[in-house]
């Protein structure tokens, strides 16, 4: 935008639809029973082995209408399995409201009646878990859960090799079985405590399904695969629980960006060193030469580089001094520099892009909701296959019972589709995390996945595609009835207006030492520019569309606009209510990373439009400069939004903006792209995608990922339904065994996470 006393630039941007948020390996908001069920058939292997990740604080318990919220660490729950025990049991109880389960971070926030937490806890307590609280600083009182030691699955693993060992060597039964049952006792107690909960709580689980067959093995004879079967899956267990706290660390490691102490001065003037969190808004900070800073603050002293890539993903270092903002987490390079604190450390940009990130897993894309439904028909599908292969070749075909159970058995391992259900949510966070890392936060899975499915961007001019900079480049009295000192009447009204096109009249006034007078009844024109009263006189500075609104064009000034538009330049008319008495000219640098951010953006297939307030000529101008398709100048609000409605007829668009007046298409478009959203707290919490810098190139940056993260979704999908198909095919041919249906379930997990790991390299 170019307009005249438009307010200051912010996005404002935030659907209408909400995205379809059931529960998955991530962030989930969903509170409906039929998502409960679909997660009830959705089952992944029980994690008992984190790794000492950092975590993300919880946050203390707030009232909300009248009831309570509490966030609770469970440090077991991390996948559909647990949730849906958690979501059946506690669903039940008349005190709890509502339900979000944020599995990455292992958190469950729970919306319930006052005084009934200790019966919530109870509910936990009794289906095996282990509920946190926060202590009153909002942190978990433990953190991460000790690792289990190791021995008992590798002594598990040695007495699974003798059992089946002595089977083939011909030795006596007995030492088989008590070769295999020692093994199964060593490491498969756990897996037979959740399987027994799972049952009672009326859901099939992997954790069940593994009892059940590996219990049915034993009372057919199958000792020493039982034993291999449970030692294989226990070891995969571990290696899938590894996998994903890569993952899990990937988001949770941003916290880590962010020192945990400051120094800062005291009231005596004595510098001391303090926790950040305890550091107040307004407090005086030092940061070395070297150190990451722990606070946003505005720099009151000192010039200094800062190393601001953990934040925006920019490649060098930024210069700064006096006025300057910085923020938490990035690194402060070359000289001391102190800086007043301007948000405490929960409120700062890291802060906010933490919560952003950690909220975006649970916006599920598309892909994760076909896996979701299709999870809810596969699993119940299979066991009715199981069933059937036990029960009718022995009752119609004569065949024998031990061969036909032992194939259903060999069924209910592979009736699990963890694979399936885990590659999606691993896949999304491995994406929105390599996004982070570049300075590019993105809100969602399904804003993610949409991405690559782009065929056109809408982009404003001003702040977007130029540094929003101008400056004044002509100057020239219209009317002999304008005193020489004129620029004081333009600089009175421009000062009062926010809009770059003011400022740049404002300052150019000041270089020259005039100072402003006093307006009254000062007004922004929305899209046209301002009015106001000076010593009585009512005069208006505005744009092309402004003055030819109020019938003050003449064919003499058309043609004198036309000549500086044709220049890429801005004219702005200073005119009272008769005529027009003088003109001003102002042009914006072009940054030069716009040009190469059109020139990917084409090579990828995604045509350009420029909507402008300027008027057509300047647009056009532009538009030419940084080879843009489309470019409309004289572009309102409402203009803007219809533009964005004409292009999604043609596939889908995307907006990028960083003003208010873009709020109405970036609210149409399928992405709205917010510029420049560090430090903004807007921004960051309406925009589909916040780039934290004003650079360009990240939106091509962020469509590669997209097609990227939707290629390793297919990839995925196609690699556990490919492998489950196979073994099942070889099952009912009589050729599968129970330890290759456990290679096929787990194996199939660690190589679909394993693949969705690969995007935190993008």
């Amino acid at each position: 935008m170019s307009r005249c006393g438009q307010p200051p630039h912010s996005a404002t941007h935030a659907h209408q639809d909400k995205p379809d948020t059931a529960a998955s390996c991530g962030h989930n908001h969903a509170h409906q029973h039929a998502e409960a069920a679909a997660n009830e058939s959705a089952c992944c292997g029980s994690h008992n082995h984190p790794t000492a990740t950092p975590l993300i604080p919880l946050a203390a318990t707030t009232a909300v209408d009248g009831h309570i919220q509490t966030a609770i660490r469970i440090m077991q729950m991390d996948c559909p399995t647990e949730e849906a025990l958690i979501r059946k049991k506690l669903d039940a109880m008349a005190q709890v409201r509502s339900l979000e389960f944020n599995l990455m971070q292992r958190v469950l926030t729970v919306v319930h009646t006052p005084q009934s937490l200790e019966q919530i806890l109870a509910a936990l307590r009794a289906l095996g878990f282990e509920p946190e609280l926060a202590d009153g600083s909002g942190k978990p009182a433990q953190a991460v859960e000790s690792k289990k030691p190791l021995w008992p699955l590798m002594i598990a693993g040695v007495a699974a090799l003798l059992s089946e060992s002595a089977g083939w060597l011909g030795y006596a039964a007995w030492l088989s079985a008590a070769l295999a049952l020692a093994a199964v006792a060593l490491c498969g107690l756990g897996t037979y405590k959740k399987g027994w909960v799972s049952i009672k709580s009326g859901s099939l689980n992997i954790n069940a399904l593994m009892s059940i067959a590996v219990t049915g093995a034993i009372m057919i004879g199958h000792w020493s695969e039982a034993a291999m079967v449970m030692v294989l899956f226990t070891l995969a267990e571990l290696i899938e629980a590894r996998s994903l706290d890569r993952a899990r660390s990937a988001i949770a490691g941003l916290m880590s960006l962010a020192p945990d102490t400051a120094t800062v001065q005291q009231a005596d003037g004595s510098w001391q060193e303090m926790a950040v969190a305890n550091v107040a808004a307004g407090s005086m900070v030092r940061v070395k030469p070297g150190e990451r800073l722990g606070l946003d603050g505005e720099i009151v002293r000192g010039r200094s580089t800062v190393d601001q890539a953990p934040i925006t993903g920019e490649s060098l270092p930024v210069e700064k001094s006096v006025g300057d903002a910085v923020f938490a987490g990035t690194i402060n390079q070359a000289g001391s520099l102190e800086y007043r604190v301007t948000a405490a450390a929960s409120h700062s940009t890291l802060a906010r892009i933490i919560h952003a990130v950690e909220e975006a897993q649970g916006v599920k894309a598309p892909t994760q909701r076909f896996v979701d439904r299709f999870a809810r028909i596969y699993t119940p599908a299979v066991l009715l296959m199981a069933v059937l292969i036990a029960v009718v070749p022995p009752l119609l075909l004569n065949g024998a019972w031990g061969e036909w159970v032992y194939k259903a058995l060999v069924l209910l391992v592979i009736a699990c589709p963890c694979a399936l259900v885990i590659s999606t949510p691993v896949s999304i966070v491995s994406g929105l995390a390599a996004a982070a890392r570049k300075g590019i936060l993105v809100k969602g899975g399904v804003y993610l996945e949409q991405g690559r499915k782009l065929k056109w961007l809408a982009l404003d001019k001003t702040g977007t595609l130029t540094h929003g900079k101008p400056v004044q480049t002509d100057f020239a009295v219209l009317n002999n009835r304008l005193p020489e000192s004129g620029q004081v009447l333009a600089s009175s009204l421009a000062a009062r207006s926010d809009h770059p096109v003011s400022q740049a009249i404002a300052r150019a006034a000041a270089e020259q030492g005039i100072t402003a007078q006093t307006v009254h009844e000062f007004t922004a024109l929305a899209g046209r520019g301002v009015q106001g009263e000076i010593d009585d006189i009512h005069y208006v500075l505005g744009n092309h569309r402004l003055i030819h609104e109020r019938g003050l064009c003449s064919a003499e000034l058309e043609n004198c606009l036309a000549a500086l538009e044709r220049e890429g330049k801005t004219v702005v008319l200073l005119a009272d209510e008769t005529q027009v008495l003088a003109l001003f000219a102002v042009a914006d640098t072009m940054k030069q990373s716009s040009r190469e951010a059109i020139a990917q953006l084409h090579q990828l297939g995604i045509n350009t439009v420029m909507l402008s307030g300027d008027n057509p000529h300047t647009a056009a101008a532009i538009a030419a400069q940084v080879g843009i398709d489309r470019a409309y100048g004289d572009q309102l609000p409402q203009d803007k939004l219809a533009a964005v409605e004409k292009l999604a007829a043609e596939g889908a668009v995307g907006m990028v903006g960083d003003g208010i007046n873009d709020a109405p298409a970036l609210a149409r478009a399928d992405i709205g792209f917010a510029m420049g959203a560090m430090g903004t707290d807007t921004a960051i919490e309406t925009a589909d995608v916040a780039l934290m810098d004003d650079d360009l190139r990240k939106i091509p940056a962020f469509v590669r990922l997209s097609q990227a993260t939707h290629a390793v979704l297919v990839q995925n999908i196609v690699l556990a339904l490919a492998i489950k198909a196979v073994f099942l095919a070889l099952t009912i041919a009589g050729l599968g065994t129970m330890w290759m249906a456990v290679f096929a379930d787990v194996g199939a997990s660690l190589l679909v996470v394993g693949n969705g790991l690969r995007l935190l390299r993008k």
